[in-house]
């Protein structure tokens, strides 16, 4: 069987090894939100688009401090992740219109965690039929939708649903 690799993904795959530093706390000390991805800022957590997304509009919620034990968040980092995911969640369903979501967290190399130092919850929007011949035959995900476009789509309807969220 031959095999097919999406660029994003196989690009991550690849220089995994290799990356220094925690991509996260780049993308929350950095000033240009649009080209690292950073949806949204809290006080305690951010919200960041996937680089290397398993399905459109993959997006997760991290605290601000570089924490990678679960059980070291305190009540008030754990409580806004909550409630972003929880916006996050709306904000997505206006701006694309999935079927459904996969949500949580990757505690752990072997649980897959890509990034085990920093923790973050995933959001996945799902779409009826989004599991096709492709990623079940091929192993390719396709991703019809430039991740730039998807960006301003979400941050355009975060704008619409925030204040419902925070204040």
């Amino acid at each position: 069987m031959r095999k097919l690799y999406s660029p994003w993904r196989s690009k991550y795959i690849e220089t995994y090894d290799k990356i220094e530093g925690c991509f996260l706390c780049d993308a929350y000390k950095s000033n240009n939100d649009e080209e690292k991805l950073v949806l949204y800022r809290g006080k305690k957590a951010f919200v960041i688009m996937n680089l290397f997304p398993y399905n459109a509009g993959h997006v997760m919620v991290c605290p601000n401090e570089h924490i990678g034990d679960f059980t070291e968040l305190d009540k008030e980092t754990l409580f806004e992740i909550s409630v972003l995911s929880q916006m996050m969640v709306e904000a997505i369903k206006l701006a694309l219109n999935p079927d459904g979501f996969n949500m949580g967290y990757n505690l752990g190399r072997v649980s897959g965690a890509g990034l085990e130092s920093h923790i973050h919850n995933h959001i996945v929007p799902r779409w009826n039929g989004d599991t096709n011949f492709m990623p079940t035959i091929a192993e390719v995900k396709v991703i019809s939708q430039d991740l730039k476009d998807i960006y301003i789509k979400i941050k355009n309807a975060i704008e619409k649903v925030k204040d419902r969220y925070v204040k």
